[in-house]
């Protein structure tokens, strides 16, 4: 059975710094795609970063560019975002998500498939909230 359990969320003052850690479970980081992602209240959800094993490509949302960083540690079969310079408009509740064996059929970056909705699994998410 697979599983994600996100961690590392919390409240953090503007231009602070908090790293979030997904833990996965029931697959191996070899052909697999993960993704964060998040969701404010009244807003649509945002693929913000993305990670392949796969195909080795990476994917960042505009707004996040610069500031916040995704890795992953394959020994550990967890990944991490990084946030850095946090503002108040990154408050939301962000989620890991995660496709096994994944592939395009047009040949795009698969980090940005995955960030544009293209997986299978997800976790119940962790709260960040940044106060001005």
């Amino acid at each position: 059975e697979v599983q994600l359990v996100e961690s590392g969320g919390g409240l953090v003052q503007a231009g602070g710094s908090l790293r979030l850690s997904c833990t996965a479970s029931g697959f191996t980081f070899d052909d697999y795609a993960l993704g964060w992602f998040r969701q404010a209240p009244g807003k649509e959800r945002e693929g913000v970063s993305c990670i392949s094993g796969t195909d080795g490509s990476l994917y960042y949302i505009d707004s996040v560019k610069g500031r916040f960083t995704i890795s992953s540690d394959n020994s550990k079969t967890t990944a991490y975002l990084q946030m850095n310079s946090l503002k108040p408009e990154d408050t939301a509740l962000y989620y890991c998500a995660a496709v096994i064996a994944p592939w395009t059929p047009d040949n795009r970056p698969i980090a940005t498939a995955v960030c544009s909705g293209m997986y299978t699994y997800r976790g119940q998410g962790t709260q960040v909230t940044v106060s001005s």
